[in-house]
């Protein structure tokens, strides 16, 4: 509820007076000497110099704003009006402009006036700082424009210099002056503009005849200027470029002064305020004088006077906050969000202030029961604290209420309360306002709850959704853990009174910072069973967690409860939600929990129930990989139910495959179940066959993989007990497993049975009988193929292929006593044929591989002798080569490599290696026998 104002009214307070002063009744002049103000200006911090027209300098102080002092009076020594006064801090001096002349004060006024230089004539003066202890000058002398530089030196003794700007020809008188910037001076002539500077002077523009006399004013700290032409003030940089918007002032002004953001015009007895960005009007202050005659305005950063002849008018600049703080009053809302932005542009207001402005608005429109406005400028505040808008939700006292703090903003709102009767005050302020309306008297309140008003129903909806955008948004930020806490406890409290159960199963479920006890008793007594199963499982509650979910699947299943067709966003069966029922997402759920808990007892408690429902849930909260600490094998084997072969199953081959288990029990469980298993398909796949069925179910299709993973199970693993399995496979059509385990005992015969007789595999069966490397295997393969017993006809062509394969090996008279007389000779004469070559060959080729090796043995033994019975000859100059000893008649060794030592150095260092470094063991000498060199 609220006003929805037009756009800002034309006018508002930019300035305030502070005072009003009569400087002759201050100076305590008779009435005898009047005196007219002529010229004014300010001086930080607080002192206000005004010149008479009879050539008189005052001082005022304004430290105290309700009561002006008047400081001192000097004359100036001239007997025309004092046309200007510049205050010139970086000197310590004040410049006067009398009677054409140039006059220096000290800022107190406690010395006389002194003439600087012997200028006459001067019709306008200009200053510019251009450093904490100098100034510049720029002074008209009818054409000439000359600069003077000040200099504050020591004592108090001030250094001048002048020099002349060149002026272009056919300039005029100049009459007024500004600088801008550091070498720019714009000049004004009875025919236009001009601009000086170190390269000469610059014509701006002319000026009509009709445009009256030119008027400058430096703006934005001399960085630009305003040059008047009849009522325009067009804004132009240091270059004289134009920039900025141009003013359009309703009469021509008689002073023009700034106070940023702001340009003060003075004339006809008013003062008008523009905005300094776009020209706009903002204030008219009319001046209270009978004879006000030509208006002389200053300024500073805050204060603007404004001088009549007889009387001075201080203003002071409105603060920002001060000028936005009078439309909330109002409650025009739209007017205070235009000044505040145009403040921020101005960059007149901090960011903090900004914040709490928003803030401040924020909490007014919420009060005017416009709720969603108000969460936007909430949103808006980044100083605002979430605790801020508690007491709007839960009555105080309550866990949170130390938290909230303790502002009241500017006072314009009541404190924060309960929803309920704030919604309850404002529809009474709605009903008072229709009265009123009825009764002829204008209200703020909108015309839109006028017109139709709300329900309370509507509007506790429209705040309730409302404080929950915000409060979901501040989740986001970096809060203080109780902070956190109370707004994702109140953001439940929220969500279950709109009864938006998805909102809250998404809370509950995410990582949240709610309070349990604050809400599990108003959870369980609303009925939202699944969210406080939610909310238990994120805080690390499983017991309670998973109890919650096995009732829930219990009353799903009874029909107690309805199927909910969605889940929260979690995990991998998001896409499959909506074809789940309720009992399904109940085990789901569970199952997330149960698979990161190491509470053992607690998974088996509830393995059962899952199970019930979905078998590979049980088995993924078995073999999770999530818990810190694995179940223990022993247990879940013993909870397991038996008949819940897959599940067994499952965790056996999790346990062997994927966790490394070497425990010989639990190899053969697992093999025995898969034996079982197997049994039960190859049963399936029988009757399949039977009936010729050719769309075989994928449920069956999966137990047709089972023998697959038998086989490889009872190849691959040692650790099972072979006998015990095959006691459960022996009367069953398993053959080839049955072959698998025959040869983990040993059973060859029995292996080759089943693998050539019963199964036919020719090459199963010969690669069998290489695994074994024996001879005879083969020739045990061959009486099998040729003697099968049992009825069944002799398998020629097996034989004969064997025969082909692996003939070369086998001892031929060997094999002729195993061929049958009844065997076609066509089909074994060249296998028989290639045998008898292949042996000769081999005998012979064993032969010559005799006598070579005992041709090599002969020459061998006879280069050894050779060697051993090698002469030397050594001298009386022969020495060791290790110890470098005379070897005389010394015994003496000799190495393969012609190095010689004494028995003693021999001794030492043994026979492999010689004094040469070279190991004979490592590093052979090899000399060219008999058998090679012939």
């Amino acid at each position: 509820m609220g006003s929805h104002p037009a756009p800002p009214a034309p006018s508002r307070t930019a300035l305030s007076p502070f005072a009003t002063l009569d400087p002759a009744a201050l100076a305590a002049l008779p009435a005898t000497t009047p005196i007219t103000v002529r010229s004014a200006a300010l001086s930080a911090p607080h002192l206000l110099y005004l010149g008479t027209g009879g050539g008189k300098l005052l001082l005022f102080s304004l430290q105290t704003p309700a009561s002006p002092e008047f400081l001192r009076l000097i004359p100036t020594g001239a007997t025309r009006p004092v046309s200007a006064i510049l205050p010139l801090p970086s000197v310590s001096r004040v410049l006067l402009l009398a009677d054409g002349a140039l006059l220096l004060a000290d800022p107190l006024l406690a010395r006389p006036v002194r003439r600087l230089g012997s200028l006459r004539n001067v019709a306008a003066v200009a200053a510019s700082s251009t450093s904490a202890s100098s100034c510049s000058l720029a002074v008209a002398v009818g054409k000439k424009l000359l600069v003077i530089d000040l200099t504050l030196r020591e004592a108090d003794e001030l250094e001048v210099q002048t020099r002349e700007i060149a002026a272009g020809p056919g300039i005029d008188a100049i009459s007024v002056l500004a600088w801008a910037g550091e070498g720019s001076v714009f000049a004004g002539t009875a025919s236009g503009y001009s601009l000086f500077s170190t390269g000469g002077s610059v014509d701006i523009f002319a000026l009509p005849e009709s445009a009256g006399s030119p008027r400058i004013r430096p703006l934005s700290g001399g960085e630009e200027v305003m040059l008047l032409v009849d009522n325009v003030g067009v804004v132009v940089d240091r270059f004289g470029h134009p920039s900025g918007s141009s003013f359009v002032f309703n009469s021509r002004p008689d002073c023009i002064a700034e106070v940023f953001p702001y340009v003060v015009v003075a004339g006809e007895s008013k003062l008008d305020v523009y905005r300094r960005r776009n020209g706009a009007h903002l204030q008219t202050v009319m001046i209270e004088s009978s004879r006000a005659g030509v208006l002389t305005v200053a300024s500073d950063d805050k204060v603007v006077v404004v001088a009549t002849a007889y009387k001075v008018f201080c203003y002071i600049k409105v603060s920002a906050v001060e000028q936005i703080k009078a439309p909330l009053r109002r409650k025009s809302y739209m007017e205070a969000i235009s000044l505040l932005e145009e403040f921020e542009s101005d960059g007149e207001i901090s960011k903090d202030m900004i914040s709490f402005v928003h803030a401040q608005l924020g909490f007014l429109l919420f009060f005017d029961l416009r709720f969603e406005d108000a969460v936007n400028h909430f949103l808006l505040s980044e100083t605002m604290q979430p605790a801020e808008i508690f007491p709007f939700i839960m009555r105080d006292p309550n866990r949170w209420s130390d938290l909230v703090p303790r502002k009241r903003y500017w006072g314009l709102h009541p404190p924060p309360k309960p929803l309920e009767e704030v919604i309850d005050d404002g529809l009474v302020t709605l009903q008072r306002a229709l009265f009123l309306k009825k009764a002829g008297v204008d209200t703020v309140v909108d015309e839109d709850f006028l017109s139709n008003p709300p329900s309370r129903a509507d509007l506790l909806e429209l705040a309730i959704r409302n404080i929950i955008r915000y409060l979901c948004v501040a989740r986001e930020k970096t809060l203080s853990p109780a902070e956190m806490e109370g707004v994702d406890t109140l953001l439940m409290y929220l969500y279950r009174a709109l009864d938006l159960v998805d909102d809250m199963e998404r809370l509950a479920s995410s990582q949240n910072s709610c309070v349990v006890e604050e809400l599990e008793s108003l959870l369980e007594n609303s009925g939202h069973q699944r969210t406080l199963a939610f909310l238990y499982g994120s805080k690390g509650m499983c017991s309670q967690a998973v109890a919650i979910w096995r009732i829930l699947a219990r009353n799903y299943s009874t029909g107690l409860w309805k199927d909910r067709p969605n889940l929260p966003e979690t995990d991998s069966h998001e896409a499959l939600a909506e074809k789940m029922s309720g009992e399904q997402i109940a085990a789901i759920e569970a199952s997330k929990i149960l698979q990161a808990t190491s509470d053992q007892d607690l998974v088996l408690e509830h393995l059962g129930w899952v199970a019930d429902i979905d078998q590979d849930l049980a088995t993924a909260i078995l073999t999770s990989e999530m818990r810190e600490k694995q179940l223990s094998a022993e247990k879940v084997i013993a909870a397991l139910d038996s008949g819940k072969v897959g599940i067994h199953q499952r965790y056996l081959q999790w346990l062997i495959e994927d966790q490394g288990c070497d425990d010989p029990h639990y190899h053969t469980s697992y093999a025995l179940l898969l034996s079982k298993s197997a049994m039960q398909a190859f049963h399936v796949e029988s009757n399949s066959r039977e009936e010729d069925d050719r769309e075989i179910d994928s449920d069956v299709q999966l137990i047709f993989s089972l023998r697959e993973r038998l086989q490889l199970f009872l190849q691959s693993s040692d650790l099972y007990d072979p006998e015990e399995v095959l006691d459960v496979i022996e009367e069953s059509e398993l053959w080839l497993e049955k072959a698998i385990l025959y040869r983990k005992m040993g059973q060859e015969n029995i292996v080759l049975q089943i693998l050539a007789l019963k199964l036919e595999d020719s090459e199963a069966a010969e690669q069998y009988c290489a695994e074994i490397g024996r001879d005879d295997a083969y020739i045990q393969l061959l009486d099998l193929y040729l003697d099968p017993k049992n009825g069944r006809e002799p398998m020629f062509t097996a034989a004969v292929r064997l025969l082909h394969n692996h003939g070369k090996s086998l001892d031929p008279i060997q094999v002729l006593e195993r061929l049958s007389s009844d065997m076609p000779l066509q089909l074994a004469s060249d296998t028989i044929l290639r045998m008898l070559r292949a042996r000769v060959h081999h005998h012979r080729q064993g032969q010559i591989v005799h006598s070579l090796s005992l041709a090599t043995n002969l020459d061998a033994r006879l280069t050894r002798l050779e060697e051993r019975s090698r002469h030397v000859q050594l001298t009386d100059e022969s020495i060791c080569d290790s110890c470098r000893a005379r070897l005389g008649t010394k015994l003496f060794v000799m190495y393969p490599d012609d190095s010689v030592v004494c028995y003693r150095c021999y001794r030492n260092q043994g026979d492999s290696v010689s004094r040469r470094g070279r190991n004979f063991r490592k590093d052979a000498i090899f000399k060219q026998s008999w058998l090679v060199s012939r």
